[in-house]
């Protein structure tokens, strides 16, 4: 057995592996939920996982889920408490706290404490013009070899799909929402 396979095989005998960059995109649900679901089976290994939600301020359910999982994941929220409407130009204080995300997941990221880092809402966050691409794209060549990377919500950039590894693209074909029907507790918050 060479050195090269003999190495791989004790990675993948210890759970260590090399780690991708991940984008779920697109206007159907089901985007944060897939991101949870992947730091959930990490936790199942022992992995632990780095959750920053860039647009998010409000009781979500999957906060309480990750109080029962610590020190296996960690969720930190960036956002305000209420939803963000940007027309024209973005509020300075939705600007500090994406920055502040960003600067959070950077350092999560970094620090050999996580398998996984997870971008929830970034996406929008560049959409909205609340951070530069460019330094997104930073944080992605920056990005340790055994950190996974996570990137949800809708309008990904093409540059960001096109530094990606995965993209999964959530498709809306029918929802609920369109009869009037109320985020649910447990199922959309």
């Amino acid at each position: 057995m060479t050195g090269s396979s003999e190495s791989k095989q004790k990675k993948q005998k210890s759970g260590l592996s090399d780690g991708y960059i991940q984008v779920y995109t697109g206007n159907g649900k089901g985007k944060t939920t897939a991101a949870l679901g992947l730091a959930l089976r990490a936790a199942g290994h022992g992995l632990k996982t780095f959750i920053g939600q860039f647009l998010k301020g409000r009781d979500y359910g999957e906060l309480h889920a990750a109080e029962k999982l610590r020190p296996l994941i960690t969720i930190k929220q960036f956002g305000k408490k209420g939803f963000i409407h940007v027309r024209g130009d973005p509020d300075a204080e939705d600007i500090q706290r994406a920055e502040k995300a960003l600067s959070a997941c950077r350092e999560a990221m970094l620090s050999g404490k996580y398998s996984i880092v997870i971008l929830d809402e970034i996406c929008i966050a560049l959409y909205f013009h609340l951070l530069a691409e460019e330094d997104v794209l930073e944080l992605l060549r920056r990005k340790p070899k055994n950190v996974e990377l996570v990137l949800t919500g809708r309008y990904a950039p093409e540059s960001i799909i096109a530094a990606a590894d995965l993209v999964t693209e959530m498709k809306e074909v029918k929802h609920y929402y369109q009869k009037g029907i109320q985020a649910r507790k447990g199922f959309e918050k």
